[in-house]
């Protein structure tokens, strides 16, 4: 541990140790010292190794964020356990609105990715094990008991073991989740919006393939997605995402396997098959959270900790990873010029740039649940001739399509 860093990112999950990979091309040629702090120990092999499991919680990935894991140098390791998605079909329970998404009619190799939790996040720390990472310190497991804001850069508390002491850094990154114990004692307030909500997430296996397919199904009780996974022991599997109404969570949970897979198919249908295996079940409320302040002189706030939506059309982590690398890119060029990574007009350079892709990709989650959610009879015919014309009139199929996947925001450099 050093005594000064020019960058201090408080979290290495997905979202932190993106940021740390998106700035390593720059490290070494800008002198740019970086430390990962996190609370849970590192891996106990340094080398990339898949461990398989039915369970594993997994991640949508637009293809635009396959484009920034390739500028990071890292897509070739990830590629090697996720699932492509080839085809998107959009339907509404009980209505005549289809709407189909094609990899090759867009000139893609596929829509997104899926990829399981662990495995991203081992590529990741993996990355910042490597030699030409040694501007990159990995404090892990370690704990931020609190930061001060000074004139001219900030002081971070940091508990390893039973050692404490203070380092230095001109920006500090929050990057530790929505829900974020610094984000409160910073004062950092945010606005909430309860959807009345939880998702059931599992994983469930069709008895047979999935052919690349995601499916985004609309339901009178909430949205359901069935995204494409590896198979795993002789298995083809599925990641489901199943809404439904507070008051009905802990009745769905409770089901048996078989009265679940039966009630899936209930609120489903037969599209993908017959289910014939869940695995473990989990829920968690959905709303949508948004940080008032995501950039203060010396801080940043990224990630979950500074906005989650509902997980219609899988956007939450797209969005965070554009900000990883719009923050990067922005930081580089600072560091380029001179100017203080803490400098509260790059901070807000920065937020100006991201808000409107927060706004509008907020936007869009939360108006199409609340489209598809709404049981008036003249909406439900509205929005399903909406589904038909994007089933049937290419050139908006294709808007559509390159803004889901994130295909609306210029690359970064990194260099």
């Amino acid at each position: 541990m050093k005594q000064h860093y020019d960058i201090v990112i408080i979290g290495g999950g997905m979202v932190g140790a993106s940021l740390a990979c998106a700035l390593l091309p720059a490290s070494e040629t800008l002198d740019l010292n970086i430390a990962v702090i996190e609370t849970h120990p590192l891996p106990d092999d340094e080398s990339l190794s898949y461990q398989p499991s039915y369970d594993s919680r997994a991640t949508a990935l637009a293809y635009g964020s396959r484009t920034i894991y390739e500028t990071m140098g890292v897509w070739d390791n990830l590629k090697q356990h996720l699932a492509p998605i080839k085809n998107i079909h959009v339907s509404d329970r009980g209505h005549f609105g289809v709407a189909r998404l094609n990899a090759e009619q867009e000139n893609v190799s596929a829509l997104g990715y899926v990829v399981e939790n662990h495995w991203l996040g081992r590529v990741l720390l993996n990355r910042l094990q490597q030699k030409d990472a040694a501007r990159v310190d990995l404090l892990c497991p370690a704990e931020v008991t609190g930061i001060i804001t000074g004139a001219e850069q900030m002081s971070v508390s940091v508990k390893q073991q039973d050692t404490e002491q203070s380092i230095s850094c001109e920006l500090v990154v929050m990057a530790d989740g929505g829900r974020s114990e610094l984000r409160k004692r910073m004062g950092i307030s945010y606005s909430q919006s309860q959807y009345d909500q939880h998702a059931v997430i599992a994983n469930v296996s069709p008895d047979k393939p999935h052919n690349s397919i995601a499916y985004e199904r609309f339901t009178d009780t909430g949205p359901m997605a069935l995204l494409p996974l590896e198979d795993e022991g002789g298995l083809h599997r599925c990641g489901l995402v199943w809404t439904v109404p507070d008051d009905q969570v802990e009745e769905v949970l409770a089901l048996d396997d078989q009265a679940f897979l039966e009630q899936l198919h209930e609120r489903f249908g037969y599209r993908a098959g017959n289910f014939i295996k869940v695995g473990e079940r989990h829920s968690y409320p959905l709303k949508l959270v948004l940080a008032e302040e995501q950039v203060r002189q010396g801080l940043v706030v990224l990630g979950n900790a500074a906005h989650a939506l509902h997980p219609i059309a899988g956007q939450g982590y797209n969005l965070a990873l554009r900000g990883v690398v719009a923050l990067a890119d922005k930081l580089i060029q600072a560091k380029k010029q001179k100017t203080s990574l803490g400098d509260l007009s790059v901070l807000q350079g920065f937020y100006e740039q991201q808000k409107l892709d927060q706004q509008r990709t907020i936007d869009f989650s939360d108006q199409t649940m609340k489209l598809f959610s709404n049981r008036n009879p003249l909406l439900a015919i509205g929005r399903n001739i909406g589904l038909q014309a994007l089933d049937i009139c290419p050139p908006v199929r294709t808007l559509f399509a390159r803004s889901a996947m994130g295909l609306g925001m210029p690359a970064p450099d990194l260099k």
